[in-house]
């Protein structure tokens, strides 16, 4: 999915917040440690905007990234994947079950998701059952999560903003409900953009963003995110930032949480890797 995709909305909501504006609950946690992390954000990320080498519009041109047309070209083995997923849909977790970060955003079920990968850390038995899509997901140079992000028909996830600018957010289109344009959509800064199935949208989501289904039917995309195109030094301060990510608490919670729920999807005998 292009720019020609996006509509113009008021301005006031287009220019990406150089703080770590979506870590505030996360980082509110008392202690050193939290502290100096969120000092080491705040300073990467004023270091990622300066140092892009693909600009930092909120909504990209998907020709800056020639991979996304590989992608979609195989967008139908990915949704017959998902399609044997989503027969176990009752099963899957909300995804404030397992990241603790958009408990604020969203503490329902009505969007629910599945991991193959989150912040690096792979997911063995989810991968197993979607080989294909994980074939697919080795052409995205830098990935670092992929999921099937589930929307059930009325959700709506408030203005907010990811918890770091070092990466970027590729949507690939599953199962998109024909709708009215104001009924499903993801709003990023100034710019409305539509879901289509097995077309891609790349979007910084350090931009304050909102997503709504108001549909009668569900909505899944494939949810990817990537590391970002810097240059130096900004590459390999983003390197540090990314990998030490890892060990922060809350993702660390969140992969225990992950794993607690594969048990109960797969057996047993789940386990993930780095």
């Amino acid at each position: 999915m292009t720019n020609d995709t996006a509509t113009e909305r008021p301005a006031g909501k287009g220019a990406q917040q150089a703080k770590t504006a979506g870590l505030e609950d996360t980082m509110s946690k008392p202690g050193l440690a939290n502290r100096a992390i969120t000092a080491i954000l705040n300073y990467a990320e004023k270091l990622n905007l300066t140092h892009s080498k693909v600009g930092n519009p909120c909504v990209y041109d998907n020709r800056v990234f020639p991979w996304a047309a590989e992608v979609e070209k195989e967008w139908h083995l990915i949704r017959a994947e998902l399609d044997r997923v989503m027969v176990r849909k009752s099963e899957l977790p909300g995804f404030h079950e397992i990241s603790s970060e958009v408990r604020s955003i969203s503490d329902d079920a009505n969007w629910k998701t599945f991991l193959l990968c989150a912040y690096g850390i792979k997911s063995d038995e989810a991968i197993r059952s979607c080989p294909e899509t994980w074939r697919i997901m080795q052409k995205v140079p830098g990935l670092k999560t992929a999921m099937f992000s589930i929307f059930e028909p009325g959700k709506h996830l408030p203005p907010h903003r990811g918890p770091y600018n070092g990466v970027l957010r590729l949507h690939v289109g599953l199962i998109v409900p024909e709708a009215a344009p104001d009924q499903l959509a993801i709003r990023v800064g100034d710019q409305v953009c539509h879901w289509q199935e097995g077309k891609a949208l790349i979007f910084d989501d350090a931009f304050e963003h909102e997503a709504w289904n108001h549909t009668n039917q569900t909505r899944v995309v494939l949810f990817v995110d990537f590391v970002k195109p810097l240059r130096f030094p900004a590459n390999i301060v983003n390197w540090v930032v990314l990998n030490m990510a890892v060990f922060t608490p809350f993702i660390r919670e969140g992969y225990q949480a992950q794993k607690k729920w594969e048990k109960l999807f797969f057996g047993s005998g789940s386990h993930g890797r780095a």
